[in-house]
């Protein structure tokens, strides 16, 4: 009895701290000692847009016409499109647009993943600074202006901007969670910096770029590696990004289990843990770890509750509570629905990892182009 009490206690504390306490208390820490950015706005480095695309033959064209219009010196920014072994229509239309525009280049890949394209175009670029998106995306005007002035700061590495989600047709929450999301990295930046970015828009300087292997992706290795090497990663909130995010709380489903197959292998195999400061390495266990394993939680709080509940009210409160949560997402209740699918996708994402690994490859979100 008394393993499962410990069980339910530690399980029940660190789903409230994850969810709940530790985004007060980040805000509230970032309030009482900031750490500024010391940015230039002024700032006009040289730079590289590289877009890593695989099957964007419905958006590339928009995408490369919104880069294109960026208030930004035209001599000074190069668009790359490392496309990975696309099969549709993609090539053809990069090249068309590289025909009458000498600032855009198609870079022809093998198929190997987003990582391996980014390298790729990477390599074959010589710009000072280097910025990434996908090609499903869309930049406001300043955005660029805005992620380089964060880099002038000598201790910033890497900067991630806002992405904000269009508003869904169907009945996908993302956009709520967002923005609960976008506010905790706010704080998280003003201590010192995010454990998490976009793929949606961020940049890095050239010196600062390493190579990760391709299963893991950018967003989440990249900020723990820069803080492992000394540096900051930070987050603009005013550098924008606008995306379509899946139409349902069950595409949105499909596509936050591929995601957390990727985060599972980063988080087990990444030595993500190793030569952090102390408050960092809380802020990558509180946001990331604990959020990661909030599906096991769940489970281990809900069978030591049925387990104890005739030993207390407080374990048929909890009981009542989970079942409701459950009962309010079965009814097709939007947020309660979001909720426990993605909660649900942290446990299957685990158990195909340890199944079968990650590939490096993607496939585009349903419904998000």
């Amino acid at each position: 009895m008394p393993v499962l009490k410990t069980v339910f206690w530690g399980s029940l504390g660190a789903l409230a701290w994850t969810h709940v306490g530790y985004p007060v208390s980040a805000e509230l820490a970032a309030r009482l000692r900031a750490r500024p950015v010391r940015k230039d706005d002024g700032a006009e480095p040289s730079v590289a847009v590289i877009i890593a695309a695989y099957n964007e033959e419905s958006v590339i064209e928009r995408r490369l016409e919104n880069l294109l219009t960026l208030d930004y010196p035209a001599e000074k920014i190069q668009i790359v499109v490392a496309s990975d072994a696309s099969s549709d229509r993609t090539n053809e239309i990069v090249a068309v647009v590289a025909a009458r525009e000498s600032r855009v280049r198609l870079i022809e890949c093998p198929r190997g993943g987003k990582v391996a394209a980014q390298n790729r175009g990477v390599a074959e670029t010589s710009s000072d600074v280097l910025a990434f998106s996908d090609g499903n995306a869309t930049w406001a005007p300043d955005a660029l202006r805005r992620l380089v002035a964060n880099l002038a700061d000598p201790e910033v590495a890497y900067v991630c901007g806002q992405l904000r989600l269009e508003t869904a047709a169907g009945t996908n929450r993302e956009g709520t969670y967002w923005r609960y999301e976008m506010k905790l990295r706010e704080a998280e930046s003003h201590l010192g910096s995010v454990t998490g970015g976009n793929g949606s828009i961020y940049a890095v300087n050239r010196a600062d770029y390493i190579e990760v292997d391709p299963r893991w992706g950018h967003d989440l290795s990249f900020p723990y590696r820069m803080v492992q090497a000394g540096r900051r990663a930070v987050y603009e909130p005013f550098a924008h990004a606008f995306e379509k995010p899946t139409p349902s709380n069950e595409t949105e489903y499909r596509r936050k289990v591929r995601m957390f197959e990727h985060c599972w292998e980063i988080t087990l195999r990444g030595s993500m843990f190793r030569d952090l400061p102390p408050g960092y390495l809380a802020e990558v266990v509180s946001h990331r770890l604990l959020r990661y394993g909030s599906g096991i939680l769940h489970l281990a709080l809900l069978a030591s509750s049925v387990a104890l509940v005739s030993d207390g009210w407080a374990y048929g409160i909890v009981v009542a509570g989970q079942v409701a949560l459950i009962a309010m997402a079965a009814a097709g209740i939007p947020i309660a629905r979001y909720y426990v699918l993605v909660t649900w996708a942290t446990v299957v994402a685990l158990w195909n990892y340890l199944r079968r690994g990650v590939p490096a490859t993607w496939e585009a979100a349903e419904g998000s182009r």
